[in-house]
């Protein structure tokens, strides 16, 4: 009986959740898979790393936005009619025509990103900046919308627009990338014209050695680490807020929805610190995996903050074991050892 209601309320609770992203989230994981046998069975190489790793990353990146979105979306109250095409166009205008030309580029052999080879590569590549900057808005769109929403956990409240902030600044490394490298800028000055205009790296040219798996380099600066760290803000703030949540209910220093949103508030700040860190980082040039002395000193500064901050939350929240929380704008008693809320 207790398994029969599990599984009613699983499906009570994802069955508002927009489909369109839904279902491409579970496309997008379909087509990882698929890109994964390929990278197995495929031996063809770009940049010294299999045609179809960069389809199977984005594949997952991709699947991950659109589950989140899916799942944030349904918990609107607000706006659901505006949330629910807004949510439609992304999966059409934004997700769609960029994995499709990513996935076609990796079948042709051929890089998908900068690539100015040919007509076809030049168009492929202006679809793909099209649909980003379309993503870019619709997402900063849906964001002011759920921004709006009104949440009984304030923890969430804040973790959702947080997080939507911190992944749109992530997005907008991006373009970044599409500016031409100082070789570039004198070739295009030269009236040269280029196979390659942008990169993702800084200090030396795209496709030296890399990590593996993603790829990222490791002899020069690389923008997509800050790329990759704030776009996955989206998911790393709301899980927080859960995870504070499910936690107040065996520590009674989090039972208050008071100190549970200023923790949110503490991981955010920790967590675009950190993009920007690893930004600051790549346009010095400076692989990840090889930070300098003062990298290494400012990434102390901020763990020492942002653990100073949240242990002044918890302190303040230790010395009121009785005090009442605030939750949904009444005064309530902080919840006993075990009980959220």
């Amino acid at each position: 009986m207790g398994a029969l209601l599990q599984r009613r309320d699983f499906r009570k609770a994802t069955s508002a959740w927009h489909g369109p992203l839904s279902y491409c989230a579970a496309a997008m994981a379909v087509l990882a898979v698929v890109c994964a046998i390929g990278l197995a069975v495929d031996g063809r190489t770009l940049l010294g790393q299999g045609v179809w790793l960069k389809p199977v990353k984005f594949a997952i990146s991709f699947g991950l936005y659109a589950l989140t979105l899916a799942w944030m979306i349904g918990q609107a109250q607000r706006w659901r009619r505006t949330l629910w095409w807004l949510g439609t166009v992304t999966v059409g205008g934004f997700l769609l025509p960029e994995i499709t030309a990513i996935t076609f580029q990796a079948a042709r052999g051929v890089r998908s990103h900068f690539n100015f080879a040919t007509g076809l590569d030049e168009t492929v590549f202006m679809i793909m900046g099209g649909a980003a900057y379309l993503g870019w808005l619709l997402t900063f769109a849906m964001g002011i919308l759920l921004m709006a929403q009104r949440r009984l956990d304030r923890a969430m409240a804040w973790a959702i627009p947080l997080g939507l902030a911190i992944s749109l600044a992530g997005m907008s490394v991006g373009y970044l990338m599409t500016a031409p490298t100082p070789d570039q800028a004198e070739g295009l000055a030269r009236g040269l014209s280029l196979t390659t205009i942008g990169a993702h790296g800084v200090g030396a040219p795209d496709g030296g050695a890399g990590m593996p798996v993603t790829g990222w380099e490791t002899g020069s600066g690389d923008l997509r680490v800050a790329h990759f760290v704030g776009l996955h803000a989206l998911q790393v703030l709301p899980l927080v807020a859960i995870g504070l949540r499910l936690l107040s209910r065996r520590f009674r220093v989090l039972a208050g929805t008071g100190t549970r949103t200023a923790l949110v508030i503490v991981a955010a700040f920790g967590y675009a610190g950190l993009t920007g860190l690893v930004l600051w980082q790549a346009q010095r040039g400076q692989a990840l995996v090889h930070p300098d002395a003062l990298t290494l000193g400012a990434a102390a500064a901020l763990a020492g903050l942002v653990s100073a901050c949240a242990a002044a939350v918890l302190a303040v929240s230790a010395r009121r074991p009785g005090t009442s929380a605030a939750l949904g704008g009444r005064r309530v008693p902080a919840a006993p050892v075990g009980t959220s809320a």
